[in-house]
């Protein structure tokens, strides 16, 4: 699964988030993370599809929330208060 992001220094705040979280079920679900760019790389290996849906969809939430927190706080929480 590709995600793109505004710049690479965005796809990397998504990945440290989501990288924290750890699968619930490791030894069915394996998740790898990467960025190439500004694009963030999930790949996933599960063992049934129900699975894949359920991993995917899960991690897709995350992303949402990350870029909504990003847009929301990205800038201003990258200024020094005065």
């Amino acid at each position: 699964m590709r995600i793109p992001f505004a710049s690479e220094k965005h796809a990397n705040i998504a990945k440290q988030v989501i990288d924290v979280d750890r699968e619930l079920q490791p030894e069915v679900v394996k998740r790898t993370l990467a960025v190439e760019g500004n694009e963030l790389v999930a790949t996933f290996t599960t063992l049934t599809v129900r699975l894949a849906r359920l991993t995917s969809n899960a991690f897709l939430e995350n992303v949402d929330l990350v870029v909504r927190t990003i847009g929301e706080f990205g800038e201003d929480a990258e200024r020094v208060p005065s």
